[in-house]
């Protein structure tokens, strides 16, 4: 007499793992646990996949983790170069009713950047590049501005590194929040980003080099815009001169995410303190109501 709980043939392998699953109480992890085991089951005998090619994929994600440190995430970098970061930003931050794209939030945010003054800059150790203005507003999707909106900021330095990766750039460089006026508004200093390639190397790099891709990210700014009674937002915005925008190996940019850098040549009255060239860059966040939360910080 047969018995359905014992395997018999790799066939009967996936109803009797599916049948295990029932048990688990928690009703969302059980159906994301069913949903895995049916696509695994199904990605294995799709391509016929090879002792050999299981044991590499296990030392390969094994791998992922042992690169993981206080100052590299190797984890989120995996996820970000095969798009599933960004499709994931995509699918949960709809822009139906007007709001700001979102985008991924990548391995380089960190807990208590410093706390600034609107008009404040954030290069804050010696930066050689451009000097940048950047300004703009915050508010709801009606229409409405966002006091005391918090603008957190941070980005790479001219030369294509954030402060944790370059020992030649103070603590906490080219990161800093500002909040916003009545008005809703905000603005600071910094110096031009440039694009860099993430970094490659842990098993990243080497998935990298092996399909033929290149590590570059194109020059951008990142932003965590928050406020009671919002949505936090977590975006990006691109240099709209910088290369890679079509070919962003994180697969970050979205085309309401680029922004005008515009390069200034002559003196700007308003803006006294900057000498030519410098760089201009106003771009405006709307924020959905709903929950304020944050992400678990990828670095430390």
């Amino acid at each position: 007499m047969g018995n359905k709980k014992i395997i018999d043939t790799e066939a009967s392998i996936t109803p009797i793992v599916l049948d295990a699953l029932t048990r688990t109480e928690d009703a969302r992890l059980r159906e994301l646990l069913v949903a895995f085991v049916r696509h695994a089951h199904a990605l294995i005998r799709e391509v016929n996949l090879t002792q050999e090619e299981f044991d590499a994929a296990l030392r390969f994600i094994g791998a992922i983790g042992q690169a993981n440190t206080e100052l590299h995430n190797e984890v989120v970098l995996a996820a970000d170069v095969l798009g599933i970061s960004t499709l994931v930003a995509l699918r949960n931050n709809p822009t139906d009713h007007g709001q700001t794209a979102a985008a991924l939030l990548g391995p380089f945010w960190r807990l208590n950047a410093p706390d600034c003054g609107c008009g404040e800059s954030i290069a804050r150790s010696n930066t050689p590049g451009a000097p940048m203005y950047v300004a703009g507003q915050v508010r709801s999707v009606n229409g409405q501005p966002i006091a005391g909106a918090v603008v957190d900021v941070w980005q790479a330095s001219p030369v294509g590194l954030y402060e944790n990766q370059d020992p030649e750039q103070e603590e906490m460089n080219l990161r800093g929040k500002f909040r916003t006026n009545e008005n809703g508004s905000y603005h600071f200093y910094s110096v031009c980003p440039a694009g860099y390639p993430v970094p490659t190397h842990g098993p990243v790099g080497g998935l990298l080099e092996a399909i033929g891709r290149h590590p570059y990210r194109p020059a951008h700014v990142h932003f965590m815009v928050s406020a009671p009674g919002y949505k936090t937002l977590i975006t990006q915005v691109f240099a709209d001169n910088s290369e890679h925008l079509e070919s962003d190996v994180v697969f970050g940019v979205t085309k309401h995410l680029i922004g005008h850098f515009k390069r200034n040549d002559t003196p700007n009255p308003e803006l006294p303190a900057m000498k030519p060239p410098f760089y201009t860059l106003n771009y405006d966040f709307v924020l959905e109501e709903g929950e304020q939360s944050f992400p678990e910080p990828p670095i430390k």
